[in-house]
């Protein structure tokens, strides 16, 4: 009896853990309904004639350096007035690649320069850093190697640095590929609930929000008075945008107009990029949230940068209620506890509100907003699938333990016939703990899929079935694509 406690106590505090996490989204909704129609200030683009460098950090992207810097020499923007920085800390083909482009767009009379360094020394921030140091803009606007810039950025950024305390103006992430898979079409949908409603809701409501990483400009001042570039997180983005509000700086968030991007269209990709993300957060938390508390802000801006950097917390909580809910099953069929079982009811509002916050996000951008939440409860299953590999960077976050910046490897996958099997980036070939652990948990979650179904818990079995099909969707993505390679390590 006592253990049976133990883990209803455990599975209590895991799901409260959720609700509030998951509830924080009736907030954002609220905020989004009373700042719908708020529009930020904006100048004549036609007048602004300001120097711009454009920077490009770039490590072994052999597959779309070509796409990237052809789309940025066609902004359309006065060439006298305009710098690209091609900050090259490749160590493969692409060097060579990189070379040969940037020499043809100086025949064209483009003012682009290529930095290549012999070491990744602070990773991306130290090659943004590296740039900064020679870079002739009043304005750095940036570039990952999968984004493809609309030839009009540049004048529909720059027009909202209207007053002298505008730092940074980001624009939405549009997806180049969101229908070439479920896992970019889950991606998608994920993605277009933090640039539709947390960004949008954020700014608007005075609270602090992210640059991204890519798709928007910097006043290099602002850069610079902030502390310019730390690497001692893997999230330089994010710390930067914390550190610069922090200074008194306002950022511009712009959801009408989009920058696309390539999704990654592999699961070891998908990985990577949500561990990167995942363990960034945590440790720009440790390091920054005593900062924010320490300040004169207003508590709700205290208050709301603390759900916003804490957030991914939560996956260890989703993985420890994801192992409970197979035990509970049978306790809840074999003891006095009925009374507890009625008050997890309350729960079912985490999932509400994760469905609701979803929602405004597809029926504000997408016409076809009800196909689209037809994959909710995928997404769904698919979140709980990546708690191991995410509880793993929540957990090396909080310990401090120090990792390679590792990049997301583009594939230039766009359209249905493209493949990236021959694709030399590709993240695949070993049999690693986490997808052994998937496999593990995926058989175990199934135990409550046939435990349900013998006891009649109805409505415990969808819980289940997600659990099981995220744990096994995952795995079994990451076991395909190995065998494809066709080597086990």
């Amino acid at each position: 009896m006592l253990l049976d406690e133990i883990v209803l106590i455990t599975y209590i505090i895991s799901l409260t853990v959720l609700l509030i996490f998951a509830s924080h989204g009736f907030i954002m909704l609220y905020y989004y309904r009373k700042y719908f129609k708020h529009a930020h200030d904006a100048v004549d683009t036609e007048k602004f004639d300001k120097t711009v460098t454009i920077q490009l950090p770039i490590y072994n992207e052999y597959y779309v350096v070509d796409r990237l810097i052809n789309a940025v020499c066609e902004i359309d923007y006065p060439k006298d007035k305009l710098e690209i920085q091609v900050l090259d800390d490749s160590t493969d083909e692409t060097y060579d690649l990189l070379k040969k482009l940037v020499a043809e767009k100086k025949k064209e009379g483009f003012d682009i320069k290529h930095i290549h360094r012999t070491n990744r020394k602070g990773f991306k921030a130290g090659a943004l850093k590296e740039g900064l140091k020679t870079a002739k803009g009043e304005f750095i606007a940036i570039f990952d190697a999968d984004f493809v810039p609309q030839k009009d950025f540049l004048k529909n950024t720059l027009r909202y640095f209207v007053k002298p305390n505008i730092g940074m103006v980001q624009t939405r992430w549009e997806h180049l590929n969101e229908d070439y898979s479920i896992l970019t079409k889950i991606q998608a949908l994920a993605l277009n609930g933090h640039f539709v409603i947390e960004q949008a809701v954020r700014n608007k409501a005075g609270f602090f929000i992210n640059f991204n990483g890519t798709g928007g400009v910097w006043r290099k001042e602002c850069i610079i008075n902030a502390g310019n570039w730390h690497d001692d997180t893997i999230t330089e983005d994010l710390d930067l945008s914390y550190r610069a509000q922090l200074k008194g700086w306002k950022f511009v968030y712009l959801k009408d107009f989009t920058t696309p991007a390539e999704l990654p269209s592999e699961i070891n990709a998908l990985k990577a990029q949500q561990f990167r993300w995942t363990k960034g957060a945590i440790e720009t938390a440790k390091k920054l949230l005593p900062e924010v508390w320490k300040s004169k802000l207003p508590f709700r801006i205290k208050l709301q940068s603390t759900f916003h950097l804490t957030n991914n917390i939560v996956f260890p909580f989703i993985l420890l209620a994801g192992i409970l809910n197979v035990p509970l099953v049978f306790i809840k069929n074999s003891g006095p506890y009925e009374p507890f079982f009625n008050l997890m009811s309350v729960f079912v509002l985490a999932f509400i509100s994760s469905f609701l916050f979803y929602l405004y996000a597809q029926k504000d951008i997408s016409k076809d907003w009800r196909k689209k939440m037809a994959l909710f409860p995928i997404f769904m299953a698919g979140s709980m699938g990546f708690a191991v590999n995410n509880s793993r960077a929540v957990v090396e976050g909080l310990l401090d333990r120090k990792s390679e910046f590792v990049r997301t490897p583009k594939f230039r996958i766009v359209n249905k016939n493209d493949s990236f099997m021959k694709n030399k980036y590709l993240t695949v070939g070993r049999l690693d703990s986490s997808t052994i652990i998937e496999i593990i948990l995926a058989a175990y979650c199934f135990i409550g899929v046939v435990a349900s179904i013998y006891f009649m818990e109805i409505a415990a079995l969808p819980f289940h079935l997600m659990f099981f099909l995220g744990f096994s969707s995952v795995a079994a993505l990451s076991l395909k694509q190995a065998k494809l390679k066709g080597r086990f390590k």
